[in-house]
């Protein structure tokens, strides 16, 4: 079967659609290739990816809707795994524009596709974003809990993502399932991200900045187990016109002083810490009630931020070298 991956050069992209191919499925990327983060990550991304014979990419605007439907009429995807997004809280606050166009244009763009592909559609599975919650003081995060107060334009496009998928899937029956990762880290990820930037540095001699006053705890997910719990929900065949939401969290909320801590110990460096208010958008806590994945697909993330930081550490130095 051939799996559509958008997103394909992202941090999350890569991994999925590599295990795919593992798995022996065709898999066709879409990207677009932008300057969000160093493009030169993204095509080695792509050059990994590109060793599986059964691999085929296209580089594409997600906004460009006739495009996008063209190819899916072209390849006639099973399956559909939709993680072209724009990313970053912060950086919403300052290309708002980027975000309605990718998140919300982009996603719009994929669900007409997938309209169009009618019955030859096992699932659509998207991606969202724990962000969606806001700030919230009662934790863990349950996906039955209310999310109508975004901290930034980011959140709000994935929230209104989720909405805008379940009114498709209850217009056309298309069989969909919307992913809420919580601070998903690993090797290949995104140098825009807390651990990247620290250990980026660290490693410079440069200090880190500590936002908070580093009183903020996140719950930070090694990409493995995104990706684990992903291929589950992935192969399965929901009943047409099913929308589900899925938190997909380690569950074990981390400090951000410790993290830094466990960094420092992996790269064998003491960062020098400038500490700083909280940044607009930001939350001061996240915690993820996984138990509708454990119930649905007996999948809960397992993989500690110590194990998770060493092989990131050990990844991180070797692109570093190239």
């Amino acid at each position: 079967m051939t799996t559509l991956v958008t997103g394909a050069a992202g941090f999350i992209g890569y991994h999925a659609a590599k295990a795919q191919l593992e798995a022996g499925e065709d898999v066709v990327g879409i990207d677009n290739l932008n300057a969000y983060y160093d493009p030169a990550l993204k095509q080695a991304r792509l050059d990994e990816l590109a060793r599986f014979p059964g691999f085929r990419f296209e580089k594409m605007d997600l906004a460009d809707d006739s495009a996008v439907l063209g190819l899916v009429r072209d390849v006639r995807p099973g399956r559909i795994l939709h993680l072209g997004a724009q990313a970053g809280v912060r950086y919403s606050l300052e290309a708002p524009f980027a975000y309605a166009r990718s998140n919300l244009l982009g996603h719009l763009s994929i669900l007409e596709a997938a309209r169009h592909l009618g019955d030859a559609l096992d699932h659509l599975v998207y991606a969202s974003s724990s962000s969606v919650y806001g700030e919230r003081s009662a934790v863990p995060f349950r996906e039955s809990d209310p999310a109508s107060s975004p901290n930034s334009l980011y959140a709000a496009t994935k929230r209104s993502d989720e909405l805008m998928s379940a009114a498709y899937c209850n217009l056309y029956d298309i069989p969909a399932t919307g992913l809420r990762f919580f601070t998903v880290y690993g090797p290949w990820g995104r140098p825009d991200m807390a651990y990247w930037l620290f250990a980026e540095a660290m490693m410079e001699g440069r200090p880190i900045k500590v936002f908070n006053n580093g009183d903020m705890e996140r719950d930070f997910t090694f990409i493995d187990d995104i990706i684990e719990a992903l291929s589950r929900i992935l192969a399965d065949s929901p009943a047409r016109g099913r929308h589900a939401v899925y938190n997909i969290g380690g569950s074990s909320p981390v400090r951000l002083m410790d993290m830094i801590q466990a960094l420092e110990r992996e790269l064998g460096v003491e960062a020098e810490k400038i500490m700083l208010p909280m940044q607009p958008g930001d939350v001061s806590r996240t915690c993820a009630d996984t138990s509708r994945l454990e119930a649905d697909y007996g999948y809960k993330p397992s993989v500690g931020i110590e194990a998770g930081l060493k092989a990131f550490a050990e990844w991180f130095k070797v692109w570093r070298a190239r």
